[in-house]
């Protein structure tokens, strides 16, 4: 499965953005995906997945709830990441990962995904 991200950019404090996660699986909709972020200097982390098929199990960290929303149209193949009320601690590297194997309780669990996209910057200012 070749992942892409796409729709990083830089914005203000209080801004959105929306990431994409494209596959070139015709069958992207049988693997959850998740999404990741690297600050500079630090590990990276889970930000939120969402399971697969409807995708009506998402999970998110504790940093982004109520901020940031998942969402997957599999007609499109797409996994989205709309992030509002960004702020200066969200500025990172973004990226999509994909796995066909994950259970709903470990959506967070980095280890459990096997496929990766090449990742997209995040600029927030303050």
């Amino acid at each position: 499965v070749q992942l892409q991200a796409s729709g990083g950019g830089s914005v203000q404090a209080g801004g959105s953005l929306r990431l994409s996660c494209s596959a070139s699986e015709r069958s992207f909709s049988s693997y959850a995906v998740g999404w990741f972020r690297r600050a500079p200097g630090k590990e990276r982390e889970f930000v939120a997945a969402i399971h697969r098929w409807s995708g009506s199990s998402t999970a998110y960290a504790d940093s982004v709830k109520g901020r940031f929303t998942v969402s997957r149209d599999n007609a499109k193949n797409t996994v989205y990441l709309q992030m509002n009320s960004l702020k200066p601690e969200d500025t990172a590297v973004y990226y999509c990962a994909a796995g066909a194997r994950i259970i709903v309780s470990s959506l967070y669990l980095i280890d459990g995904y096997d496929y990766w996209g090449q990742g997209t910057q995040v600029t927030v200012s303050s």
